[in-house]
């Protein structure tokens, strides 16, 4: 692997948010008017209900924590979709760039991304509602690297799609995270599905990750149960999705895919 590769990526994509107001905007401006909606929400379910103040931390962490799933899937299928509407996807693969080096560009750009938001959102938080996300302490540290590595799986689905069926794919970008977010209790604990659907909450990683934060803002620490589960789901899905994105990458080269998303 050349790091020299992944750096060159790396500023290429950077580069895209120096000149473009609208794409550093939208690191902003979604997470921004999520926190804002359910943060008085969830003060205005506490002022109806004083016995359950714990409402408004379990919504804001859980506000904040999916934000980082979701920007780690939108960083490596955004960036991918960048270069199509650019169309500099033939530039790319012709020049001597293999794809796991495009992959850890995308995932660099991401992290720093999910980083710079997830900074502004606390500061918020801690603003407006008097909520510290930081009071999790080290416990963040997992949870934080269990949301990246779901993120980064499914960024990788996503986009393997999109070079499989085109550009007429494209909503598949935004709509797959939400597809997983109600049955991988985000704001709610796993014991409120229905029966039928908790075996297939309990295959998806982030609802280890969502029950271990409740449990460490009710202070009760991080379960290594939560913990394990959690890293073990991810590991075995992350090798899935590089033999999923790999195999779509082979299919669409051979097909000619490539020309085709690259300059229609």
């Amino acid at each position: 692997m050349n790091w020299g590769h992944i750096r060159a990526l790396v500023l290429r994509y950077t580069f895209l948010y120096t000149r473009s107001v609208p794409r550093v905007a939208e690191m902003f401006f979604w997470p921004v008017m999520d926190l804002l909606v359910w943060g008085f929400i969830t003060v205005y379910l506490q002022r109806l209900q004083h016995r359950v103040p714990s409402a408004v931390t379990f919504l804001l962490g859980s506000m904040i924590c999916w934000d980082i799933l979701y920007r780690a899937q939108q960083a490596v299928t955004i960036s991918f979709l960048e270069d199509i509407w650019a169309r500099n996807l033939l530039n790319l693969f012709v020049a001597p760039i293999r794809v796991s080096e495009f992959i850890v560009a995308t995932y660099v750009v991401g992290f720093v991304k999910i980083l710079i938001t997830v900074a502004i959102l606390a500061g918020l938080a801690l603003w407006f509602y008097h909520w510290n996300l930081f009071q999790m302490g080290l416990p963040l540290i997992p949870l934080f690297a269990n949301l990246l590595l779901m993120g980064w799986a499914v960024g990788l689905v996503t986009t393997a799609l999109i070079m499989r069926w085109g550009q007429s794919a494209e909503a598949l970008a935004w709509g797959i995270p939400f597809l997983i977010q109600p049955v991988a209790a985000v704001f709610y604990p796993l014991s409120v599905l229905p029966q039928w659907v908790q075996p297939i909450s309990r295959g998806i990683p982030a609802t280890y990750v969502f029950e271990g934060m409740r449990q460490v803002l009710r202070g009760e620490g991080l379960s290594a149960y939560y913990l394990t589960w959690a890293f073990g789901l991810n590991i075995l899905y992350l090798i899935a999705a590089g033999l999923f994105f790999n195999f779509m990458f082979d299919h669409a080269r051979e097909k000619g895919l490539l020309a085709k998303l690259g300059t229609q």
